[in-house]
């Protein structure tokens, strides 16, 4: 599959165009060109994010308009009906100058899955304390994985179209005080990497070549290693192996990654694989 859209696309170019039936019927047009003529099994829509809720009801009139078309392509070419996909927050709501609420109803009706982003919550735009980016749990509050995907099942998503997301990557700080380390501990800033990002391969050089502390946390399932003023927050092995396994307890869909060429030598990827299908 092919994705359309991403985190520096920005929200405003896909607020236009899923505004009108004119502009949504083009998209839908050049999507279903764009896959055949290249050979891909569908596509998907990263669009991060619809900021108000009427872009959130467009975002649901143009699923509506887009499985239309893709089941009218597949009857009248003979062809496999070609797949359809989504990006969204890790809730099915967002607040941003007021409360958008995804339509969970369209996305049942029209998409094969959608791969909720739970990741980020914490990262250089947290720059005064340290954070879990991707914890399974919030200990004093719900900017959680967990949180999220019991939200997306409460607001009527079917299961087996939830698909949990995981990083690859990690965030850094810079410590104000290296003697205080933990989650949450007082930060000044972004620490190593690029503008305070880490994919896992480079954290796990870093940790070699600095002889980081690296802790295992049980509260957020999560990791987080130190050296000096450096601190990275990530997930490693343990902590990726109890979110599959909590992901599979819920009977969702699925996990993916973001993205695989964060990883060192396949080691998370093939974990998750084997957890999963344990």
């Amino acid at each position: 599959m092919f994705s359309i859209g991403g985190g520096s696309a920005g929200t405003e170019l896909f607020s236009r165009m899923a505004s009108s039936p004119s502009s949504r019927a083009t998209f839908i047009r050049s999507t279903i060109q764009v896959a055949r003529k290249y050979g891909f099994d569908g596509a998907d829509l990263d669009w991060e994010y619809p900021q108000t809720q009427t872009a959130m009801n467009n975002f649901g009139l143009l699923l509506d308009e887009w499985r239309v078309a893709v089941n009218n392509e597949a009857t009248s070419t003979g062809k496999p009906r070609l797949l359809l996909s989504a990006a969204t927050h890790y809730k099915p709501e967002i607040y941003f100058n007021e409360l958008c609420k995804y339509p969970v109803a369209s996305i049942n009706k029209n998409l094969d899955w959608i791969n909720a982003m739970c990741y980020d919550y914490h990262g250089p735009w947290t720059p005064d304390a340290t954070g879990a980016p991707a914890a399974l749990y919030d200990p004093n509050g719900d900017l959680s994985t967990s949180n999220g995907l019991q939200s997306w099942i409460s607001a009527g998503i079917q299961r087996q179209k939830l698909v949990m997301g995981m990083p690859l990557y990690g965030w850094t700080w810079k410590l104000k005080n290296p003697s205080v380390n933990g989650i949450g501990a007082p930060a000044v800033g972004i620490g190593p990497g690029n503008e305070g990002a880490m994919l896992y391969s480079e954290v796990q050089q870093f940790n070699a070549q600095n002889n980081a502390k690296v802790v295992y946390d049980t509260q957020t399932v999560s990791y987080y290693s130190y050296a000096g003023t450096s601190w990275i927050g990530y997930d490693d092995v343990n902590s990726v192996q109890r979110k599959v396994q909590y992901a599979k307890s819920l009977n969702i869909g699925g996990y993916f990654f973001w993205t695989a060429v964060g990883d060192q030598d396949w080691k998370i990827s093939r974990l998750a694989s084997q957890t999963w299908t344990a």
